[in-house]
């Protein structure tokens, strides 16, 4: 599975976000310049983040983005599956819940379920807290 740069810029950016948006909301123009982004591709990121319910937009003169819910209860699985869709590292049929018509003779559809659910378990129990956290916890030492 390789990740395409709206997964790794989404993911980037939202913690951005989120290490930004404590105090006021946060535009899209200052997450582009810290992340070194470019505004329109974030703009479609963002959306796509807005649409899941992921974060919200406030307008107006002091408006921005800030995350709808806390941190703790945003995995990474739900950045990376807004973003990407389906994470699975292969398309098989038979990983994916439809049958195929070989499935009674392959063995490796095992092989494909066990990566696959190791991926979902990994990305569905890291937070944004977390990355928050040690986000805050560079810009700490940077100082």
């Amino acid at each position: 599975m390789k990740l395409s740069s709206k997964g790794r810029y989404g993911l980037r950016a939202i913690v951005d976000l989120a290490l930004h948006s404590q105090t006021e909301p946060v535009s899209i123009k200052s997450i582009a310049k810290r992340q070194d982004i470019s505004e329109r591709y974030l703009e479609q990121i963002i959306g796509k983040l807005k649409k899941a319910g992921i974060v919200e937009s406030i307008r107006g003169a002091g408006g921005g983005y800030h995350l709808s819910k806390p941190a703790s209860d945003i995995s990474v699985g739900d950045i990376l599956r807004c973003l990407e869709g389906d994470l699975a590292v292969v398309n098989c049929p038979e990983v994916n819940e439809t049958k195929c018509d070989s499935s009674h003779l392959c063995v490796t559809k095992y092989v494909w379920q066990k990566v696959n659910l190791g991926i979902q378990n990994t990305i569905d129990h890291i937070f944004l807290s977390e990355l928050v956290e040690q986000g805050q916890q560079l810009l700490d030492n940077q100082s």
